[in-house]
Protein backbone atom coordinates (compact mmCIF):
# COMPACT_ATOMS: atom_id res chain seq x y z
CA UNK A 1 0.00 0.00 0.00
CA UNK A 2 1.45 3.36 -1.00
CA UNK A 3 1.33 6.41 1.22
CA UNK A 4 -1.43 8.79 0.10
CA UNK A 5 -0.62 12.34 -0.97
CA UNK A 6 -3.62 13.76 0.88
CA UNK A 7 -6.04 12.70 3.59
CA UNK A 8 -9.07 10.76 2.39
CA UNK A 9 -12.52 12.36 2.26
CA UNK A 10 -13.65 10.86 5.57
CA UNK A 11 -10.60 12.24 7.42
CA UNK A 12 -11.03 15.64 5.76
CA UNK A 13 -14.74 15.74 6.60
CA UNK A 14 -14.16 14.76 10.24
CA UNK A 15 -11.35 17.32 10.57
CA UNK A 16 -13.45 20.22 9.30
CA UNK A 17 -16.62 19.18 11.13
CA UNK A 18 -14.75 19.03 14.44
CA UNK A 19 -13.01 22.33 13.66
CA UNK A 20 -16.35 24.05 12.96
CA UNK A 21 -17.89 22.64 16.14
CA UNK A 22 -14.96 23.85 18.23
CA UNK A 23 -15.16 27.25 16.56
CA UNK A 24 -18.84 27.38 17.56
CA UNK A 25 -18.41 26.04 21.11
CA UNK A 26 -15.62 28.36 22.25
CA UNK A 27 -17.32 31.74 21.68
CA UNK A 28 -20.63 30.29 22.84
CA UNK A 29 -18.95 29.22 26.08
CA UNK A 30 -17.48 32.69 26.58
CA UNK A 31 -20.80 34.39 25.88
CA UNK A 32 -23.05 32.17 27.97
CA UNK A 33 -20.84 32.12 31.05
CA UNK A 34 -21.43 35.85 31.63
CA UNK A 35 -25.21 35.69 31.29
CA UNK A 36 -27.51 35.91 34.28
CA UNK A 37 -29.46 32.75 35.04
CA UNK A 38 -32.40 32.65 32.62
CA UNK A 39 -34.12 30.25 30.23
CA UNK A 40 -31.86 31.60 27.47
CA UNK A 41 -28.72 30.83 29.46
CA UNK A 42 -29.93 27.29 30.18
CA UNK A 43 -30.74 26.77 26.49
CA UNK A 44 -27.27 27.99 25.46
CA UNK A 45 -25.66 25.69 28.02
CA UNK A 46 -27.57 22.79 26.47
CA UNK A 47 -26.37 23.76 22.99
CA UNK A 48 -22.80 24.05 24.29
CA UNK A 49 -23.02 20.58 25.85
CA UNK A 50 -24.48 19.13 22.64
CA UNK A 51 -21.57 20.56 20.68
CA UNK A 52 -19.04 19.28 23.22
CA UNK A 53 -20.41 15.73 23.25
CA UNK A 54 -20.54 15.79 19.45
CA UNK A 55 -16.88 16.83 19.35
CA UNK A 56 -16.01 14.04 21.78
CA UNK A 57 -17.87 11.43 19.71
CA UNK A 58 -16.43 12.65 16.40
CA UNK A 59 -12.88 12.72 17.76
CA UNK A 60 -13.26 9.12 18.93
CA UNK A 61 -14.49 8.19 15.43
CA UNK A 62 -11.62 10.16 13.93
CA UNK A 63 -9.05 8.37 16.08
CA UNK A 64 -10.54 5.00 15.14
CA UNK A 65 -10.46 6.00 11.46
CA UNK A 66 -6.86 7.11 11.80
CA UNK A 67 -5.86 3.70 13.17
CA UNK A 68 -7.16 1.92 10.04
CA UNK A 69 -6.04 4.34 7.32
CA UNK A 70 -2.66 5.62 6.29
CA UNK A 71 -1.71 9.21 7.02
CA UNK A 72 0.00 11.15 4.23
CA UNK A 73 3.73 11.50 4.70
CA UNK A 74 5.12 14.87 5.70
CA UNK A 75 7.15 16.63 2.98
CA UNK A 76 10.81 15.63 2.75
CA UNK A 77 11.65 19.34 2.81
CA UNK A 78 10.70 19.46 6.49
CA UNK A 79 13.52 19.21 8.98
CA UNK A 80 13.42 16.25 11.40
CA UNK A 81 12.60 18.53 14.34
CA UNK A 82 9.70 20.03 12.37
CA UNK A 83 8.30 16.57 11.67
CA UNK A 84 8.62 15.66 15.35
CA UNK A 85 6.94 18.93 16.37
CA UNK A 86 4.11 18.34 13.87
CA UNK A 87 3.50 14.82 15.18
CA UNK A 88 3.61 15.92 18.81
CA UNK A 89 1.23 18.80 18.03
CA UNK A 90 -1.29 16.41 16.47
CA UNK A 91 -1.20 14.07 19.46
CA UNK A 92 -1.62 16.99 21.87
CA UNK A 93 -4.51 18.38 19.80
CA UNK A 94 -6.25 15.00 19.89
CA UNK A 95 -5.69 14.79 23.65
CA UNK A 96 -7.14 18.27 24.14
CA UNK A 97 -10.14 17.51 21.91
CA UNK A 98 -10.88 14.62 24.27
CA UNK A 99 -10.08 16.37 27.55
CA UNK A 100 -12.04 19.58 26.96
CA UNK A 101 -15.43 17.90 26.44
CA UNK A 102 -14.70 15.29 29.11
CA UNK A 103 -13.96 17.96 31.71
CA UNK A 104 -17.16 19.76 30.69
CA UNK A 105 -19.17 16.56 31.11
CA UNK A 106 -17.48 15.84 34.44
CA UNK A 107 -18.16 19.41 35.58
CA UNK A 108 -21.84 19.15 34.67
CA UNK A 109 -22.08 15.86 36.55
CA UNK A 110 -20.36 17.27 39.64
CA UNK A 111 -22.60 20.33 39.60
CA UNK A 112 -25.69 18.12 39.42
CA UNK A 113 -26.72 18.96 35.84
CA UNK A 114 -27.15 15.88 33.69
CA UNK A 115 -25.98 16.12 30.10
CA UNK A 116 -28.78 15.27 27.66
CA UNK A 117 -27.39 15.02 24.13
CA UNK A 118 -29.62 16.92 21.69
CA UNK A 119 -32.27 17.01 24.39
CA UNK A 120 -33.20 13.36 23.85
CA UNK A 121 -30.33 11.10 24.96
CA UNK A 122 -29.55 11.39 28.67
CA UNK A 123 -25.90 10.58 29.30
CA UNK A 124 -24.84 9.07 32.61
CA UNK A 125 -23.28 11.32 35.20
CA UNK A 126 -19.58 10.55 35.36
CA UNK A 127 -19.22 11.59 39.03
CA UNK A 128 -21.58 12.26 41.90
CA UNK A 129 -22.77 15.73 42.81
CA UNK A 130 -19.93 17.58 44.56
CA UNK A 131 -19.87 21.39 44.59
CA UNK A 132 -16.12 21.71 45.27
CA UNK A 133 -15.26 19.20 42.56
CA UNK A 134 -17.61 21.03 40.19
CA UNK A 135 -15.75 24.30 40.75
CA UNK A 136 -12.37 22.60 40.29
CA UNK A 137 -13.55 21.00 37.05
CA UNK A 138 -14.94 24.35 35.88
CA UNK A 139 -11.45 25.84 36.25
CA UNK A 140 -9.88 22.87 34.44
CA UNK A 141 -12.46 23.06 31.65
CA UNK A 142 -11.86 26.79 31.14
CA UNK A 143 -8.08 26.52 31.26
CA UNK A 144 -8.00 23.54 28.89
CA UNK A 145 -10.20 25.51 26.48
CA UNK A 146 -7.70 28.37 26.42
CA UNK A 147 -4.86 25.89 25.92
CA UNK A 148 -6.78 24.29 23.05
CA UNK A 149 -7.33 27.73 21.53
CA UNK A 150 -3.59 28.48 21.72
CA UNK A 151 -2.76 25.13 20.13
CA UNK A 152 -5.27 25.72 17.33
CA UNK A 153 -3.71 29.14 16.64
CA UNK A 154 -0.24 27.54 16.42
CA UNK A 155 -1.65 24.73 14.22
CA UNK A 156 -3.25 27.24 11.82
CA UNK A 157 -0.11 29.42 11.79
CA UNK A 158 2.03 26.40 10.92
CA UNK A 159 -0.37 25.43 8.14
CA UNK A 160 -0.22 29.00 6.75
CA UNK A 161 3.58 28.97 6.95
CA UNK A 162 3.68 25.74 4.95
CA UNK A 163 1.24 27.07 2.38
CA UNK A 164 2.51 30.61 1.86
CA UNK A 165 6.20 30.44 2.84
CA UNK A 166 7.42 26.86 2.32
CA UNK A 167 4.92 26.24 -0.51
CA UNK A 168 5.30 22.52 0.08
CA UNK A 169 1.69 21.45 -0.54
CA UNK A 170 1.17 20.42 3.07
CA UNK A 171 -2.09 22.37 3.46
CA UNK A 172 -3.64 20.78 0.37
CA UNK A 173 -3.55 17.41 2.17
CA UNK A 174 -6.44 18.62 4.37
CA UNK A 175 -7.84 21.24 1.96
CA UNK A 176 -7.96 19.44 -1.38
CA UNK A 177 -10.07 22.23 -2.92
CA UNK A 178 -6.93 24.40 -2.92
CA UNK A 179 -5.58 22.20 -5.70
CA UNK A 180 -2.46 20.16 -5.68
CA UNK A 181 0.91 21.75 -5.49
CA UNK A 182 4.18 20.16 -6.40
CA UNK A 183 5.72 18.32 -3.44
CA UNK A 184 9.42 17.70 -3.02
Amino acid sequence: MTTPIRYNNIAVSLHWLVALLILAAFPLGLYMSDLVLSPTKLKLYSYHKWIGISVLALVVVRLMWRTVTRVPALPNSMKPWEKTAANVMHYVLYLMMLLVPLTGWLMSSAKGFQTVWFGVLPLPDLVGKDKALGELLKDWHENLNYLLLALVVVHVAAAMKHHFVARDGLLTRMMPWLGSRKRD
